[in-house]
């Protein structure tokens, strides 16, 4: 009965880790496309996860790191800072990922664990001691241009340490979590790819800034294609109360329909109406 019983545990404990990687990928999909997707992704993988700071870059054999994208939770957000006292030589000692270079498959990821006091000392002070950071986690994959893309998931020292668990659960969204970032990063500018999202102009941000800030937040989110029903769980508020905003904002663009929103972020009123 007691090997059943423990059987019975690992199988719930299999189960409820599934659901936790499942719930957060899910959390993610729906943050393709934001402009400040980093933080917006690290948010939703708070809930299974106790995460800082996410960072994703590429590292080459012949030229600096590329800086993708960035974010924080719960801290003040210098991933990018971060990231430039590594592009401007930190990058050139780092050993952290000479190992996945021995390993990776062309298709394939590798997770890689580090605790601050385990990297090299210029590395670890001017980004790990300088911005309280504790370890990272490092979904690695083989990027387009060859090299390898690194999806950087931190703990900071307030926190504590990753444990099996949870680093098992980075395992399992690793790919999934890698496929939706390269999603994300298709479906923007590469002109904004690298740019620190608070900066970064949202679709349409010209035809919209003279909006009431909540009637600029739903249009901007139409823009990207999202439903009523996610523009309403991220902005916490109801589905009713989106289509209030956006009436009112459409009567004030002299507009009817979301197409004609899409046309007008274009620069063209000729699209078809059509009703939502």
């Amino acid at each position: 009965m007691q090997l059943v019983r423990l059987n019975e545990q690992a199988h719930a404990r299999a189960l409820d880790r599934s659901w936790q990687a499942s719930s957060a990928i899910a959390g993610v999909v729906g943050c393709v496309g934001d402009r400040a997707f980093g933080t917006a992704a690290l948010e939703r993988l708070n809930a299974a996860l106790p995460l800082c700071w996410i960072s994703v870059y590429s590292l080459f054999d012949t030229r600096p790191p590329q800086m993708h994208l960035g974010g924080s939770y719960g801290v003040a957000d210098q991933t990018y800072s971060a990231f430039e006292f590594y592009r401007n030589g930190v990058y050139r000692v780092d050993c952290t990922f000479d190992a996945v270079r021995e390993c990776i498959e062309p298709a394939g990821a590798v997770l890689t664990h580090w605790r601050a006091e385990e990297i090299p000392r210029r590395h670890r002070g001017e980004i790990y001691t300088r911005h309280g950071l504790k370890e990272r986690a490092s979904v690695v994959t083989v990027g387009q241009e060859g090299g390898l893309t690194a999806i950087n998931l931190y703990h900071h020292e307030g926190q504590r340490a990753f444990d099996d668990a949870e680093l098992e659960l980075i395992g399992l969204i690793g790919a999934p979590l890698a496929a939706c970032i390269g999603l994300h990063l298709r479906s923007t500018r590469p002109a904004d790819r690298g740019a620190d999202p608070a900066e970064a102009p949202a679709p349409g941000a010209g035809l919209l800034a003279a909006l009431p800030r909540r009637e600029r937040e739903v249009c901007e989110r139409l823009l990207r294609g999202w439903t009523h029903e996610g523009v309403a769980a991220d902005l916490g508020i109801s589905s009713g109360t989106v289509k209030t905003y956006r009436d009112r904002a459409f009567e004030r663009l002299g507009i009817h329909h979301r197409n004609e929103l899409f046309a007008l972020a274009i620069g063209s009123i000729d699209a078809p109406s059509t009703d939502d």
